[in-house]
């Protein structure tokens, strides 16, 4: 039996919630504590916990097909490999960060400069896309402590809320790419597993839809139910069923979450009542 091999980081922030991908895709994986390869019980794949900065170099060597992994990671060790979704979670930023004490105006203040980082490639482009000569310092891991020990002047890392950069007296200057979890593949995935693959990434899609959307249902009266309807950006057309109250009628429909903020309050400026927003666990097109 064809089985997708998928590489999932071993620890980190993006574990949790890769695994979580897979079980709201219906995907049952039986593994314990501390164990390096799982197999699904009702989907033929095969998951493989490895480091993160590892993945890409294990999908050219076919060794798994399939990876989740963190954009910026992508972006500094498999730049060659193909992004087959955007998965919209462990979002973050690559930034060069300077000592709180330090005046930074431009690029160009870099130059001659030291630079601790764990992307040096990611750094160098930045570098060369400026114009800049400065000296890269790898570090693989806390990174932000490179200033005080008087390693390096200004330091390029992942930051997400910022607060490791707070507690090391060091300031956010400039933005150098954003990052989010990712789904990628192997070069030349096998026909085999590129089906398994899209039938995968149909399931993915169908969570991350359901994700963006909510489930509305109101009541109205059915004197203003065109211009309600009118208001609500559904998939389609919502449904509209008649209450047990003569004159009023229940509308149900899917849309952004984001976007019903936007309507509610024309919603209720034309009589629309009892308005409930749920959840959508998955959404199939």
């Amino acid at each position: 039996m064809n089985t997708l091999k998928i590489a999932v980081q071993k620890s980190g922030r993006l574990h949790d919630e890769s695994l979580q991908l897979l079980k709201n895709c219906g995907i049952s994986i039986d593994n314990g504590k501390d164990q390096l390869k799982a197999i699904a019980r009702n989907f033929p794949l095969e998951v493989l916990y490895l480091r993160n900065g590892d993945i890409p170099q294990y999908l050219r060597d076919g060794v798994v097909d399939i990876a989740i992994l963190g954009e910026n990671t992508l972006l500094e060790k498999g730049n060659d490999l193909q992004i087959v979704e955007r998965l919209g979670f462990s979002k973050c930023r690559v930034s060069l960060a300077v000592p709180n004490g330090v005046s930074y105006k431009a690029p160009s203040d870099l130059n001659g400069k030291k630079i601790a980082t764990s992307y040096p490639n990611t750094v160098k482009r930045f570098l060369t896309d400026h114009g800049i000569e400065a000296d890269i310092h790898i570090i693989n891991g806390s990174v932000e402590i490179a200033p005080s020990i008087g390693l390096a002047d200004a330091v390029v890392d992942i930051v997400s809320s910022g607060s490791t950069l707070f507690k090391n007296n060091l300031k956010e200057v400039a933005f150098i790419l954003s990052s989010e979890a990712v789904l990628t593949s192997a070069p030349n995935l096998p026909e085999a597993q590129q089906a398994l693959l899209t039938k995968l990434q149909f399931r993915i899609q169908s969570v991350l839809k359901a994700r963006d959307h909510r489930y509305v249902l109101l009541n109205a009266p059915n004197e203003k139910i065109d211009k309600i309807i009118n208001l609500l950006p559904g998939m389609r057309s919502p449904t509209v069923l008649p209450l047990a109250e003569k004159g009023w009628s229940s509308v149900h429909t899917v849309m952004n979450k984001d976007k019903f903020w936007e309507v509610i309050d024309e919603l209720k400026s034309q009589g629309a009542e009892g308005i409930l927003v749920c959840p959508i666990e998955k959404m199939v097109l």
